[in-house]
């Protein structure tokens, strides 16, 4: 059964910085392409960034490049979201996902 477990959101000032984590069971994570979507307050789910298995291969959305770094650590079965310079508009519930599945959510909220 496939579990995603995220964390590290919080209460952020604007141009602060976060680090998601997704623990990650129930499959090979190693084989696994994984990402990070987003779902701001009254708005659908938003992509915002994805690494192949081994973590060679990044992409990220336009509102996001140059400023959210996504990793994995594949002997912890753990993905990653590194996000600097923070924005309001960044204020969202984040999850990482596999395929279909995603997990609960974590919350981030870029406020003064």
């Amino acid at each position: 059964q496939v579990q995603l477990v995220e964390s590290g959101g919080g209460l952020v000032q604007p141009g602060g910085s976060l680090r998601l984590s997704c623990a990650a069971s129930g499959f090979t994570f190693r084989f696994a392409p994984m990402s990070w979507f987003r779902q701001a307050p009254g708005k659908g789910l938003e992509w915002v960034s994805g690494i192949g298995s081994l973590g060679s291969t990044t992409t990220y959305a336009a509102s996001v490049k140059g400023r959210f770094t996504i990793s994995r650590d594949n002997t912890k079965n753990t993905l990653y979201l590194q996000m600097n310079s923070l924005k309001p508009e960044d204020t969202a519930v984040y999850y990482c996902t596999k395929d279909s599945h995603r997990g609960q959510g974590t919350q981030v909220t870029v406020s003064s």
